[in-house]
């Protein structure tokens, strides 16, 4: 069993708080382990019975029949309402729950999240949801669940959780990881060939699928011509309008970009993918477009290229991105403009990174080796012209130290392994 203890220790906070625990992310990467194993079993190692704690998981047929809320309702609530004991309830993969017309009112319907609410009053009993689409969950949280739920977002492995699961030369791992990334079933798998039909096969019959059906798309052939863009434009600048013209200028199809909007959206919504916004550091707005994108987890993507496409630098973003979101921050691609050049000469600072009223900028840099590569690292971050503490992560160093301008360079692996290297 893999340890997530940085998710465990968020749940242990939030226990008993009043609050809907909904946890999300993209699927498979381990949130029913989280909920029904790690946590599980912290309750029962804690005096917690079995019996008190209700656990349905709504992907399986077994429990299908509670997919109809106001079936689950009926049922939790004849468990919880009999007594003064404490239950837990784990609903696993919320999403797969609909919506039924409401018996007593003609016309109107039967929620989820009226279920959820209606549970909440309970004072005995602790609610526990995962869910692995966004517009199932987070975006209908604060309205839907009106401000009455604790959110905790779960990523595929980071590469210190990786690391430590599968021991060994940290190096090596990193090889490994740069190129499969941190889905957790990886760690049953022996074999290159068993980690690249394990990838391909969960992108096109899990995630490809899935976005299909829960949004009725009607051209997947389409999603997947997007995807495959997307997978290529990792750490690139580029917005629906480029996408739409790169297709159309090999398929002689009419389509909008709007319709590429649209499906971007849903790999967004499914967690697949992520998007970065262009932030003005000096001006303090952002931009519209473009925008950057990137993947939840880089072996997909890697995957999603037939693992044709290893460039270093690229994925090496991507990773770096996604180990600033699992620490809980939040990032944004900086742009300063270099008045030298004139008004309209735009720089770019890879991550603007904060945290309250903290800010880091970083720059990823995966091999620093001429003048010239130096010197553009370093202009975009003196360009910022202030006082937040200014870092460049290379692969090609040995270990971190500050130069005459107080900006930090912090190796690669060194700073994914020790989180105390950003000063927020």
């Amino acid at each position: 069993m893999i340890k997530r203890d940085l998710y465990l220790r968020k749940l242990l906070d939030y226990m008993w708080d009043g609050q809907i625990k909904v946890i999300t992310g993209i699927r498979r990467a381990g949130k029913s382990t989280l909920l029904f194993d790690l946590f599980y079993d912290h309750l029962l190692k804690n005096g917690t019975s079995q019996n008190n704690v209700i656990t349905l998981q709504l992907d399986k047929r077994k429990y299908a029949k509670y997919r109809n809320p106001i079936v689950l309702a009926d049922f939790v609530e004849n468990t919880v309402s009999a007594g003064r004991e404490k239950f837990y309830l784990f609903i696993d993969e919320i999403q797969f729950c609909y919506s039924v017309p409401d018996p007593d009112n003609d016309g109107f319907e039967i929620t989820v999240y009226d279920m959820l609410n209606e549970l909440k009053d309970y004072k005995n009993l602790d609610v526990y949801v995962t869910g692995s689409n966004s517009k199932m969950l987070s975006k209908d949280i604060s309205t839907e669940f009106r401000a009455r739920s604790s959110q905790i977002h779960v990523f595929p492995l980071s590469f210190a959780e990786y690391n430590e699961a599968v021991g060994g030369d940290k190096r090596d791992n990193f090889d490994r990881y740069m190129i499969y990334g941190g889905l957790p079933y990886l760690l049953h798998l022996k074999t290159e060939e068993q980690f690249k039909d394990y990838l391909s096969n969960l992108f096109d019959e899990v995630y490809i699928k899935d976005i299909v059906e829960r949004n009725k798309i009607e051209r997947p052939d389409l999603l997947n011509d997007i995807l495959n863009l997307l997978s290529t434009f990792i750490s690139s600048l580029t917005n629906p309008l480029n996408i739409t013209n790169s297709i159309k200028s090999v398929k002689n199809e009419k389509f909008s970009s709007n319709t590429v909007s649209d499906y971007i959206g849903y790999c967004k919504d499914d967690f697949l993918i992520s998007e970065a916004k262009r932030y003005d550091v000096r001006g303090k707005h952002y931009f519209d477009y473009p925008n950057k994108y990137y993947f939840t987890d880089i072996g997909l993507r890697n995957a999603r290229l037939g693992f044709r496409q290893i460039d270093s630098g690229h994925i090496m973003e991507n990773i770096i991105y996604n180990e600033l979101l699992t620490r809980g921050y939040s990032v944004d691609i900086g742009v300063v403009v270099d008045r030298r050049k004139g008004a309209n000469a735009q720089k770019e600072i890879d991550f603007v990174v904060n945290k309250g009223d903290r800010r880091v900028y970083i720059q990823s840099a995966w091999q620093m080796g001429t003048t010239e590569k130096i010197a553009a690292e370093l202009d975009s971050l003196k360009l910022a012209k202030d006082f937040f503490a200014k870092i460049i992560i290379q692969n090609d160093i040995p270990s971190h130290f500050s130069d005459d301008d107080g900006i930090i360079h912090c190796n690669l692996i060194e700073f994914l392994l020790h989180p105390e290297l950003i000063p927020l």
